[in-house]
């Protein structure tokens, strides 16, 4: 199967899912916030910079969410 007939579909369910738990947003502390924040960043800069490589986009999102964590515990 070509992979642009999974494109669209995976893009909508990345965004249901994203729109679904951004409806909780406002009863997570600012510790959760930040965690999540930063993940978010940190995926798409590991992204950019692997080109779209896997262990880029998933060890970014991982090293902005602890990054992000350690931030939001100070507010």
């Amino acid at each position: 199967m070509k992979t642009r007939t999974w494109t669209k579909p995976l893009a909508l369910c990345v965004l249901a899912v994203a729109m679904a738990g951004c409806s909780s947003w406002d009863s997570m502390s600012s510790r959760q916030k930040g965690a999540v924040t930063g993940a978010g960043i940190g995926g798409v800069a590991g992204a950019v910079v692997t080109n779209g490589g896997v262990l880029g986009t998933i060890g970014g999102a991982a090293v902005g969410g602890v990054i992000g964590d350690q931030i939001g515990k100070n507010r």
